[in-house]
């Protein structure tokens, strides 16, 4: 993935992108692979009550000594999550999981990586403030405690969950992670005879001028069960 031409065809004059980014931590249980997630406070003026992955935006300090925009994004990605929960996470053990763009008409434009990481044997300790609960948890847990309305979560959230789902392991994820790298995700917003649906390339209705109108890469929000579709004729 080209991230600079691709940020570049995403980006508009009237809202610049905020450079922003999370880590996962995973690790292995007598359950399966679990992940780390935290809750947001809910007088928090963006993603509030939301249970997301360890993250934020790119911090001033962040750039101090920061050879690239990958490097930023992983000293911001250590810092967040040390600063969230408690987990000290080295920089050279983060995995480049994917990258998100949401839609242009979101009232803040977050261009933000994902990393993937095996989490330290520490206690998780959040601060009761800006978060106020965490839980680790396997991928499909999360997805029905979402799909049951027990918890909020984003479609970028969403996703990786449902992503992390295929994995059984640890070693399983990063190793499968690293041989196909980073996916892109620029968002687009439709509506559909199933409801609002968060489109992305390769989707018909996200350029449908160039793409058959069969072929769908979206997840379906619905008032109950998201739903995540790929490819031709999905049901």
């Amino acid at each position: 993935m080209n991230l600079e031409s691709w940020l570049i065809e995403n980006t508009t004059a009237d809202k610049p992108l905020i450079p922003a980014s999370t880590v996962i931590p995973i690790r292995d249980s007598a359950n399966g692979l679990e992940v780390l997630m935290i809750k947001r406070n809910t007088k928090l003026s963006f993603a509030e009550g939301m249970w997301v992955f360890p993250g934020g935006k790119v911090e001033e300090g962040d750039w101090i000594g920061a050879d690239n925009d990958e490097h930023v994004a992983k000293k911001t990605a250590c810092r967040e999550c040390y600063e969230e929960s408690g987990l000290n996470i080295d920089q050279t053990d983060l995995v480049y999981y994917s990258h998100w763009l949401p839609p242009i008409e979101a009232p803040k434009r977050f261009s933000t990586w994902f990393f993937i990481v095996r989490a330290p044997e520490t206690t998780v300790k959040i601060d009761d403030g800006e978060i106020t609960d965490y839980a680790w948890c396997r991928a499909d847990e999360a997805l029905e405690r979402s799909h049951s309305n027990l918890i909020e979560i984003l479609p970028p959230t969403w996703i990786t969950l449902f992503d992390l789902t295929q994995f059984s392991s640890v070693n399983e994820a990063i190793d499968s992670v690293s041989s196909r790298g980073p996916r892109a995700y620029a968002t687009k917003m439709t509506k559909t005879s199933d409801g609002l649906a968060a489109v992305w390339q390769g989707d018909c209705d996200y350029d449908p001028d160039t793409i058959e109108s069969s072929s769908y890469h979206r997840l379906v929000m619905t008032d109950s069960v998201w739903k995540f579709q790929l490819g031709s004729n999905v049901n």
